[in-house]
């Protein structure tokens, strides 16, 4: 049987992109200073028992650390996370978002099965401290890195998993396919639109032989609100 074409399409995409100036974190979000980040990656790494120097040190990847790591991976390999599933349930004002038209990013919520892939560190205490300044920009996100097992073609291994159990006032639980498919149509920041988000996700998914049954039917309902638009969002 053959698996079929994305109806999200480059071109399509292309259509959600428009210029928008960043304005900063909003209130409730406190920066955190280098010496907190610094402090955070040698606590994750005590945590997980790593060995800075010298063990490997696996985060494992559901989202866009698939497909833009920000840092040099040693390992790719296909992996399960068990008790976890994607969910678009993140508000984001900034990034892939502004005030005018909210964006939403994937987190980790329990219940079900996500298959990913773990990506193994060149430089673990370096290259954790780049993924913390990325994922974690703000104190109050500093809970949101936790280790997990996961299920490798070795047998089960940790890996460290950003974003699982989010909670706070930005986050929007169990919001229907329909409405996230409307958001992620519309919105756009400096870092992108939300439709490039799902576009590069699904492909890169595609690529690794994973097939998410929500996120495959979310961007046929992505492509099809785009294509109802009267206009271009960039128009």
């Amino acid at each position: 049987m053959t698996r079929g074409a994305m109806r999200l399409t480059p071109e399509l995409v292309a259509r959600c992109f428009r210029v928008v100036e960043d304005a900063g974190p909003g209130p409730g979000f406190t920066p955190m200073p280098e010496e907190e980040a610094a402090a955070l990656t040698d606590r994750v790494l005590a945590q997980g028992g790593i060995d800075a120097g010298a063990a490997p040190l696996r985060v494992f990847a559901y989202g866009s650390l698939i497909w833009k790591p920000g840092f040099e991976v040693a390992e790719t390999e296909r992996a399960t996370l068990r008790g976890w599933h994607r969910s678009f349930c993140i508000r984001l004002n900034r990034w892939r978002g502004d005030p005018a038209a909210p964006g939403l990013m994937m987190a980790l919520e329990r219940g079900g099965t996500c298959v990913g892939a773990t990506l193994r560190l060149s430089d673990p205490r370096a290259d954790l401290l780049t993924l913390i300044r990325r994922e974690i920009p703000h104190r109050e996100g500093a809970d949101m890195v936790r280790w997990g097992e996961v299920e490798t073609p070795r047998g089960r291994e940790q890996a460290l998993v950003f974003w699982a159990g989010p909670k706070g006032p930005g986050i929007e639980h169990r919001l229907p396919l329909t409405i996230v498919a409307a958001r992620l149509a519309r919105a756009c920041g400096q870092a992108g639109s939300g439709a490039d988000y799902l576009y590069q996700t699904v492909a890169h998914l595609e690529a690794l032989g994973i097939r998410d049954r929500n996120l495959w039917r979310l961007q046929a309902l992505v492509a099809d609100e785009i294509g109802r638009l009267a206009h271009p969002v960039s128009g």
